[in-house]
């Protein structure tokens, strides 16, 4: 019949292109979403923030730990008869006393054969190459001592001892101290005058070594030392704790004697000998403290300066 073809193309061309109302349009929108996400994809569902909080205490975690990739650079080795005997007398932890194959016993090796064995420390016999290597070539005599990686604590740590002892926090603060033998003494210190820890920045820092572990006589495993990633975010957040913040600066406005402020929760922030407080530190103190000296030519090393303002706000919390 005339007319039958077209009807026919009108009507494939209207089954080929759905037009509005005839389902189409709702099923090429269905297929856009694609498929519902998961759980923990959803921010509003349970499984997304247990998820979260996962992730902000392994984050937590690692800000713990020192990011090191090679085992050889965060063991540290102490070496030669001397002093290895001494880090042994002085109760350094360590892993294991190594020695090399073939080396003569004599006293102070005999000495420290007796001191590992009487603390259950593991004394392992190895080729001398092997100890030349973990050594650098160093002179070891035939003895070396593997010092572990110390565990520093988080700067939160130290707010929590002092409250879970129900005391009034004191917390040191380092700012470019990088001689260990001043950490040790600080350390040394901030364990006699009752302080609750020690912050150390991550860079431009002394470290916990076997030499600032001797120095602080043992006291560095009675008192956390904790390590911050930013030592002036570290300040902040012990300000919204409520602490107030003291720089130790020869330039100080406030005499130490005159220091009210003594038995308030306090951050006692000490800086280098030669440069003293940075800039940004320095703006971070709520007050800055000077030790009186009879000479103005005179100064005082971070160790014997932290000990010296320990005593006095010490002295002050006990009256």
């Amino acid at each position: 019949m005339p007319g039958s073809s077209q009807r026919k193309g009108a009507i494939r061309k209207k089954r080929g292109n759905p037009t509005a109302g005839s389902g189409g349009r709702i099923r090429q929108g269905l297929e856009g979403r694609g498929p519902t996400p998961k759980a923990v994809d959803r921010t509003k569902h349970p499984a997304h923030k247990r998820a979260k909080a996962k992730e902000r205490a392994e984050e937590r975690e690692t800000r713990r730990r020192p990011a090191r990739k090679d085992l050889d650079s965060i063991v540290e080795w102490v070496y030669g008869r001397n002093p290895v005997v001494e880090a042994l007398r002085a109760g350094v932890p360590a892993a294991a006393l190594h020695i090399a194959e073939g080396t003569e016993r004599d006293a102070r090796l005999r000495e420290a054969l007796l001191i590992a064995t009487q603390h259950g420390m593991s004394v392992l016999e190895v080729p001398r190459p092997e100890l030349d290597r973990v050594t650098a070539g160093g002179a070891h005599q035939g003895v070396a001592l593997q010092i572990p990686p110390y565990e520093y604590a988080h700067p939160d740590d130290l707010l929590d001892r002092a409250y879970n002892a129900h005391e009034v926090p004191l917390i040191v603060a380092l700012d470019g101290v990088t001689d260990p033998r001043n950490l040790g003494a600080i350390t040394r210190s901030a364990a006699a005058f009752g302080a609750h820890g020690v912050l150390v920045p991550e860079r431009r820092s002394a470290s916990v070594s076997a030499s600032a572990w001797k120095t602080s006589a043992g006291a560095a495993a009675r008192i956390p030392v904790a390590r911050a990633t930013n030592l002036n975010r570290a300040l902040k957040s012990y300000k919204d704790a409520g602490l107030l913040v003291i720089g130790l600066d020869m330039g100080g406005a406030v005499e130490l004697p005159a220091l009210e402020a003594a038995t308030e929760p306090l951050v006692l922030v000490v800086g280098s000998e030669g440069k003293g407080l940075a800039r940004l530190v320095r703006e971070n103190c709520d007050l800055i403290v000077s030790i009186p000296m009879t000479s103005a030519t005179e100064s005082l090393n971070a160790g014997i300066a932290t000990g010296v303002a320990l005593y006095e706000i010490s002295r002050r919390r006990q009256a």
